[in-house]
């Protein structure tokens, strides 16, 4: 089944840009969340982020992943009760693209 939600929001947001949406929790996430910026080596075209998002996506506890070629960057949202910043690290590293956490 095709899921239209992100849809149905997408044009929501282009129809009403001043609209504001609450997040709301995944199920089986804690409340509380972390947010953290990876500075991924090795990134040098385009098809390379969809490899760090993929292989972020699959560690337990990932919530988000945003990765920028550009900038050599992943922000990543997470569960800490469910994983935490060495997981996502060696995530990476084991996809080809070795990644410390910046300050």
């Amino acid at each position: 089944m095709l899921d239209i939600k992100p849809l149905v929001l997408s044009l929501a947001l282009c129809a009403y840009p001043g609209l504001v949406l609450a997040q709301q929790t995944p199920a089986g996430a804690t409340q509380s969340v972390r947010t953290v910026t990876l500075a991924v080596k090795g990134m040098f075209c385009g098809l390379c982020s969809p490899t760090v998002k993929k292989a972020l996506s699959k560690v337990p506890g990932v919530i988000d992943t945003k990765v920028d070629f550009e900038t050599q960057t992943a922000l990543v949202t997470f569960d800490p009760g469910k994983t935490d910043i060495a997981a996502l690290t060696k995530a990476t590293t084991n996809a080809g693209f070795p990644s410390v956490a910046k300050q």
